[in-house]
């Protein structure tokens, strides 16, 4: 479980990169609602905290209980189905002790946890149609039970998610099309139904978003198009280097209450109307530089499970800053995501500080430990090069 490791080998960048985002993330949600800083604080000091104990375990020995890990993520999905606490017509919350917290944060990091040790279970036949279908339907049970909350964008940030792993563990290209030839017209057909048709088949809410990034002239939609509308007319109002943080102008879209969330899904225009095209650049550059050092941690992973864990939080931040800074600049629909170490929000901070105490520690256990004495260690018994 616990392993005596080199502390030269410990990412301090990445510990680095991690902290200056946060710190980051604290001030602008202190700007956006000052009564939020104190516990938006707390949770990063505890996500650093809970980092660093999981950075120190063997994700090799975590991952002997993937089964268990698959099914404790089942279950608080199913607790939200059955338990949740509804709030704007979403129920994605549970209380447990007085405490609330949103489950599907966490079980992103959990399924990221499953599909690393389910594909290097099937590492030699990943390509088969037998293995793809039974990868879809374990992937098909949390997705729909996600998507019933309802809660689309943490199933769309899921589903690419784990497509990105999948293509990363080895998956056939010839695969990889036949795939894509199916999935896209389906995609289109559902956007056509979604748009042009009355079939319920995401909530009004959800509907409207999309009509009001399709049709922005159309005033049927001009209350779901307004938050996009002032967001980014307060990342342009920033100009170069913004007006301040905290500053007291009440016409500001943040001091103003022009925009509803924003310390949360619209974070990003916080920064650009306080810090302007700098601080935007900085924020974004901290985000790909944290993705990078993910992938770059996976080149020296000792294994494939190491390698996936790590591809996985890259695919996960990348995707979710992605969306975030793409509503926010009115590049696509509103989805309400939130925008990795920067938003507000316990559950969503902790959780991803979990999957980077992951990352450090797939990090402290580099392959050439394994390969330089001729032999490789995989959960905890030894092989020759040919048996590896």
């Amino acid at each position: 479980m616990l392993k005596l490791y080199k502390l030269k080998d410990y990412n301090f960048i990445l510990v680095g990169l991690l902290a200056a985002i946060s710190i980051m993330g604290v001030l602008l949600v202190n700007s956006a609602d000052s009564s939020l800083t104190s516990r938006q604080l707390f949770g990063v000091i505890a996500g650093f905290a809970i980092m660093i104990v999981v950075s120190l375990i063997d994700y090799s020995w975590l991952l002997h209980f993937s089964s268990g890990i698959y099914l404790i993520n089942a279950a608080l999905l199913l607790m939200v189905m059955l338990f949740g606490i509804s709030t704007k017509g979403a129920a994605r919350w549970i209380s447990i002790g007085g405490f609330q917290f949103q489950p599907t944060e966490l079980c992103k990091i959990l399924l990221i946890m499953f599909l690393s040790s389910h594909f290097m279970k099937h590492a030699s036949d990943l390509s088969s149609w037998r293995v793809i279908f039974q990868s879809v339907i374990l992937m098909a049970v949390p997705l729909f039970m996600i998507l019933r909350q309802p809660d689309l964008k943490n199933t769309i940030t899921l589903t690419v998610v784990f497509t990105c792993m999948y293509f990363a563990a080895g998956l056939d290209y010839k695969k990889i099309g036949i795939i894509l030839l199916i999935i896209i017209p389906l995609i289109l057909a559902l956007v056509y139904l979604v748009t042009q048709t009355d079939l319920h088949i995401v909530d009004d809410y959800q509907k409207d978003r999309i009509m009001a990034f399709m049709e922005p002239n159309n005033d049927e939609y001009d209350d779901a198009a307004m938050q996009q509308d002032n967001s980014i007319m307060a990342i342009g109002s920033g100009r170069l280097t913004g007006k301040g943080l905290n500053n007291s102008d009440v016409s500001t879209a943040n001091k103003g209450n022009f925009i509803a969330e924003i310390q949360n899904d619209f974070i990003f225009a916080v920064a650009g109307e306080e810090l302007g095209f700098i601080g935007c650049l900085i924020l974004i550059l901290l985000e790909l530089s944290i993705v990078l050092m993910c992938l770059y941690t996976g080149k020296s992973a000792k294994d494939l499970e190491g390698r996936l864990i790590c591809d996985g939080m890259a695919s996960l931040i990348a995707f979710q800053s992605f969306l975030n800074i793409c509503v926010a600049t009115g590049l696509l629909p509103n989805t309400g995501t939130t925008l990795p170490f920067v938003s507000y929000g316990l559950t969503s901070v902790i959780s991803l500080f979990i999957g980077m105490g992951l990352v450090l520690n797939v990090g402290l256990q580099k392959k050439q430990y394994y390969e330089d004495g001729g032999s490789y260690v995989y959960r905890g018994e030894t092989f020759s090069a040919e048996e590896a």
